[in-house]
Formats: C-alpha cells, sequence, structure tokens
C-alpha cells in the first residue's frame, strides 16, 4: 500500500511531522514482543520489571512494551513513597515489603497473560517512515500476536498520534470540522469491532456538539475551544480525544482531566479509533494513517469544508420525521 503524503507534511516549528502509534494484541507477551523490536530496530533492552520493557536507542528512540494493566506493574507510587527509617530492623520490612509487592505484582502478570493485551507505544515516527514500522505488525502476526477479530473478548485498538502542523484555533478547528464530517465514513471503513464500540474507549461525539462545531458561526479561540470541548465532553472516551492536545497547550488549565497520569501533554491529535486487524495480511500503520489523511485533506480545502459543514447542518438540523418524509417523497417520485 502507498503511503499517502499529508497536505502539511511539516510540524508547527517546521520540521518533518512525527506520529506516534500504539497498538494493543494478545498472544505474544511483551518480553517476546520486545525482542521483536530490538531485532527490527536496533537499540538495548531495559527489564523495567517482568511485564514492562523499554527498548531504549532505537533508529527513532524509546519503545515502551508492556501489559496494559497496573496490577501486574510495581507501583511507583510505594516505591518511591518517602520513608524514614530509624533502625536495621525498620529498614528490613521495609524491603521485605517491597520484595513482596513487586513478587505479587508480577505473580498476577503471569495470571493476566494472554487474558489482558500487550501494548506497544512507539516513539514518535516521522510521517514518511511509517512503511517501515509495518514491518513490525508484520512480524507480530507471523509470530502469532492477535489482534481485534481474534475473539469477542478482544477490544483491541491502534492508536495514531499525528503531529499538529499549527497550533492556531482556526486550524486546530478546521480538523475537527474535517473529522466529525468524516466519522461515519471512517467508522463504515474501519468497521469497527463491536466489541470496542460495546466499551467506551472511542465513542462518538455528542450531536449536539457537532452540530455547535460545524456551525459557521462557530468561531473560538482557544481557550473557548478547549472550554466547549469539556463542557460536552468530560470523558478521554472519545474517539479523536483532544486532551492530550489541550494540556500541552493549557498546562495550567484547572480542569482534573487535564492532570491525570493517563493523559500526557502534547501537541498531537490523539486518534482512537482503528481496529487492531493483525490477522488480516498488509494491514498496519500506512493503512491507518492513510485515512488519517483523507481527513486532513478536506480540513485543507477551507471552501469545501465550509460547504460540507453547511450541508451537514441543513441535513441533521430537521427532525428525524422531516428526513423520513424526503425520503419517501424520493422513493415516491414526488421530487
Amino acid at each position: 500500500m502507498t503511503l499517502q503524503a499529508p497536505p502539511n507534511p511539516f510540524n508547527y516549528e517546521g520540521h518533518r511531522r512525527r506520529v506516534g502509534v500504539e497498538i494493543e494484541f494478545a498472544g505474544l507477551p511483551p518480553r517476546d514482543t520486545a525482542l521483536l523490536v530490538r531485532e527490527l530496530f536496533g537499540g538495548e533492552l531495559n527489564v523495567v520489571s517482568p511485564h514492562r520493557l523499554l527498548v531504549e536507542n532505537t533508529r527513532w528512540g524509546e519503545f515502551g512494551i508492556e501489559l496494559d494493566t497496573q496490577y501486574a506493574h510495581p507501583d511507583a507510587t510505594l516505591l518511591e513513597q518517602p520513608t524514614v527509617l530509624d533502625s536495621e530492623w525498620e529498614r528490613q520490612r521495609h524491603q521485605m515489603r517491597l520484595e513482596f509487592h513487586a513478587w505479587t505484582r508480577e505473580l498476577i502478570g503471569d495470571m493476566v497473560t494472554g487474558l489482558v493485551p500487550t501494548e506497544v507505544v512507539c516513539p514518535p515516527i516521522p510521517w514518511d517512515d511509517l512503511e517501515a514500522l509495518d514491518s513490525l505488525f508484520e512480524e507480530l502476526r507471523r509470530h502469532g500476536a492477535k489482534g481485534t477479530d481474534a475473539s469477542l473478548l478482544y477490544g483491541f485498538g491502534l492508536h495514531l498520534n499525528p503531529e499538529l502542523s499549527s497550533l492556531e484555533a482556526e486550524d486546530i478547528l478546521s480538523v475537527l470540522r474535517a473529522y466529525l464530517l468524516l466519522a461515519e465514513w471512517l467508522r463504515h471503513e474501519i468497521k469497527v469491532d463491536i466489541t470496542r464500540e460495546v466499551l467506551p474507549h472511542a465513542n462518538p461525539f455528542p450531536k449536539e456538539y457537532i452540530l455547535k462545531v460545524l456551525d459557521s458561526g462557530y468561531s473560538p479561540d482557544i481557550d473557548s475551544l478547549i472550554a466547549d470541548y469539556l463542557d460536552y465532553n468530560p470523558t478521554r472516551n472519545r474517539e479523536l480525544d483532544l486532551f492530550p492536545l489541550f494540556a500541552f497547550l493549557r498546562p495550567q488549565h484547572p480542569h482534573e482531566l487535564m492532570h491525570t497520569k493517563l493523559v500526557k501533554p502534547r501537541p498531537t491529535f490523539h486518534y482512537r479509533l482503528p481496529n487492531a486487524q493483525l490477522s488480516q495480511p498488509g494491514w498496519g500503520a500506512v493503512l491507518e494513517w492513510n485515512r488519517w489523511v483523507e481527513v486532513e485533506k478536506l480540513a485543507a480545502r477551507r471552501d469545501i469544508l465550509a460547504a460540507r459543514c453547511a450541508a451537514y447542518i441543513s441535513d441533521h438540523s430537521r427532525s428525524p420525521v422531516t428526513r423520513w418524509l424526503d425520503k419517501l417523497r424520493h422513493w415516491l417520485g414526488e421530487e
């Protein structure tokens, strides 16, 4: 599959844009996965804990590989908690407690391996290197990794984090509008797995918010854009999650969701919709990137974008009964 170039290949600082890629799967434990990553891209293996590993100093930076559950890993809060140990006995007790904690977390990880996914968090990769990254997907598939469609229990996803070409409110709004217009097409193309539809991680935006954003009179600055997003979407569980971007733009914002451990401030969109289709030969980051590029292409054509926003508003502002009557009249030849 040919990699598609975005309309704006450079980021807001003038450098080639990068894309963060995250993928979840079953069938291959973290250590085996980390060894595959090192074999393909070089680097050094760093075993943080039995079920959390890093492959450092690869051609692009650091890969993180782990079981996707906090209970399989030592609790950093406990490990870093300051303690005052006045006696040798207290120091021994503290060390025994840490060792028991690490052992129980390792045991939990061993027990849930195969039930919870392995997650690979790739470093930011230049968009025109995504074809090279797809070699990892091929190797995962060859070594038995299982994706979303392997089981009804597998609500696994692929996340893309494309770097922004501009941090201006008008440009962010254009991409958001284009995404809202193309969301149903993307869902149709991706054929979002029923398990992922039931789970809350990639929910659609509410209709009221869509109508507000697509209205031609909507022209917010960054602070208003953030305030409206929070008002209509007080959750990270959206198919296009803007919390990482907003946390980057306004690090002192008081909203609690901007400061959770799961929100990592960065100048990217967090696109969470794609399935992890590892059972399909040829599927990978390139295919999902190409679908995302269609959003950016529409965002870049402001005249067409405005016309399609107006058409959406016109159609969806009418009642369902009116839209149904129009379809009936069309079918009956009254128009």
